[in-house]
């Protein structure tokens, strides 16, 4: 039997090697109101991350420490990159989803719906062929907090995609409480969606769903995985298609088929978390005021940032 350190806690024994027995959790930065959004940059050897409610986007590296990468970022949430390395970001206030291009400049790419504008668009992922999927719901709207107290204009909290070609905004799924983390599996055959309306619902369960990706349509294949801990929000999946949520607890990991490998132990509420490193062997977690990384036995399944590692 594997012993393993206090901060993991295995389920499954396969769970042993994905992680690494000596590893340990460190804390590379805190004094954060709520940390969201965590995207690698390996061409820059750097970690962005949100702020949601201070409005800043930070970068940490291991040379530099923590500095401000982006201030008034309108509630910036959600973040990830596209495969010609672009920053695509989710915010809150302004209620868009913007690319950040090369030069520094923003593109909106994404503010309304037919005719009305979005809620407040919160985790956003880009497919291999540039379309771009992100989820709606109404947390930035409901206080002024992680956004501006609004009321909502959608008729319900939708999963969008943006068709990279025509520009179309397409809802994919509606029937959603509240839409949160979303990633693709490896092939991207499978989209996953978090569902937190737990968050305001004890009657929501926080459950990941499944779909099939059938061109610009989803096909509804029910529940991958129930979280015995808080709600899922963000999530990730590697290389051999394990999928890794945050959690009230720390991080779940689940197979494919959605049986839970392990966790990994946090001391606060997890939000979010990537891959990266020089290696591409490092977690990064944003949890509430702080960041935490740890070293893992596996890579992040997108292959723009893995090829961007370094």
């Amino acid at each position: 039997m594997i012993t393993l350190p206090p901060f993991l806690d295995m389920r499954d024994e396969r769970f042993a090697d994905l992680v690494h027995p000596m590893g340990q959790l460190e804390q590379i930065a805190t004094g954060f109101t709520w940390t969201e959004g965590p995207v690698w940059i390996g061409d820059h050897g750097c970690l962005l991350f949100s702020d949601i409610p201070s409005q800043r986007v930070m970068r940490w590296s291991a040379r530099d420490g923590v500095s401000v990468f982006r201030e008034g970022s309108q509630f910036n949430n959600g973040n990830t990159r596209d495969p010609q390395g672009r920053l695509v970001g989710c915010r809150h206030g302004a209620r868009d989803v913007v690319r950040t291009e090369i030069d520094g400049s923003l593109t909106v790419l994404a503010n309304s719906y037919e005719g009305k504008r979005l809620n407040s668009p919160n985790d956003v992922v880009v497919s291999s062929d540039g379309a771009v999927w992100f989820t709606d719901p109404t947390y930035g709207i409901l206080s002024n907090f992680e956004g501006f107290r609004a009321e909502r204009e959608q008729s319900a909290n939708h999963v969008f995609r943006l068709d990279p070609v025509s520009g179309e905004l397409r809802a994919v799924v509606s029937d959603f409480v509240q839409p949160n983390g979303l990633v693709f599996s490896p092939d991207e055959t499978r989209l996953y969606i978090a569902e937190s309306g737990s968050s305001h619902d004890d009657s929501v369960p926080p459950v990941i769903r499944q779909f099939d990706v059938d061109g610009a349509r989803l096909i509804d294949r029910g529940v991958f995985a129930t979280l015995d801990c808080g709600l899922p929000d963000g999530m990730r999946v590697d290389t051999q298609g394990n999928l890794w949520s945050s959690a009230g607890d720390g991080v779940h990991c689940f197979t494919p088929d959605g049986t839970l490998l392990g966790k990994i132990l946090v001391p606060e509420t997890v939000a979010n978390l990537c891959f990266g490193g020089a290696d591409g062997h490092r977690l990064f977690i944003t949890a509430t005021t702080s960041v935490y990384c740890t070293y893992v036995d596996t890579k992040g399944a997108e292959p723009w940032t893995r090829s961007r590692l370094g």
